[in-house]
């Protein structure tokens, strides 16, 4: 363990769990790198991650945005082309922008598609897939509803889902964020994980919740308190 992180350590009580608006502003107070760090959330799940009806996924749209703007790419026909490029995406095409991307071009950090384009996007898949590329409907970036979809994904619209440890990870802003705005993002994203609650999944839901940044410690936070409430 780094000086640094033992110094900043000093400034928590071991063990303690924060309220959300106290850890808010303790993982502000902790980020102490000289960029703007990243501020991540990390839920430990009640579910039984080998039970593939018990994996939780969704996305939501961060209230405080996430921080980084977003390149969004769009595969589109007809008409849905001059919509995502008046909803601000900042590439739009048809085949050629799929045989730009067969090239090897990748300078975007999200893929939206019309469905009736996906037919032609889907020899992509081996390229696209193990990048986390491929656009997807359970993500919402495989829509007709073009324009929407590009406004929230540069709006900060997320994608999130448990990992093998029944743990979900999300990047939820910037430590440059007002401590406010920190909440803000992470009781929208716990809500929608709330909602997204499998029928199966049995006790404590919310195991453990934890705040970080880049380079700081991990903020534990109560996952007791009432977070459906405050929304």
């Amino acid at each position: 363990m780094g000086k640094r992180i033992k110094n900043l350590k000093k400034m928590m009580d071991p063990g303690k769990k924060f309220s959300l608006d106290e850890a808010a502003k303790l993982v502000k107070e902790t980020a102490k790198a000289k960029f703007d760090e990243t501020i991540e959330l990390h839920i430990r799940l009640g579910i039984d991650p080998k039970q593939t009806d018990q994996t939780v996924r969704g996305t939501v749209v961060l209230p405080a945005g996430t921080g980084k703007d977003r390149k969004v790419a769009v595969v589109a026909k007809g008409e849905k082309v001059k919509e995502a490029q008046s909803a601000g995406a900042d590439f739009v095409g048809e085949g050629d922008l799929i045989e730009k991307i067969q090239k090897g071009w990748m300078d975007f950090d999200v893929l939206v598609a019309t469905p009736d384009a996906m037919k032609d996007l889907s020899k992509l898949g081996k390229t696209l897939g193990p990048k986390g590329l491929m656009p997807n409907p359970k993500s919402g970036t495989v829509t007709f509803e073009v324009a929407r979809a590009v406004k929230e994904l540069k709006g900060g619209r997320i994608e999130y889902k448990t990992d093998d440890y029944g743990i979900v990870h999300a990047a939820i802003g910037k430590a440059s964020f007002a401590a406010e705005k920190i909440s803000q993002n992470v009781r929208a994203l716990v809500a929608s994980i709330i909602r997204g609650k499998p029928a199966s999944a049995k006790g404590t839901y919310l195991k453990s919740i934890s705040l970080t940044s880049s380079m700081g410690p991990r903020v534990a936070v109560d996952p007791s308190q009432k977070f459906a409430a405050a929304l």
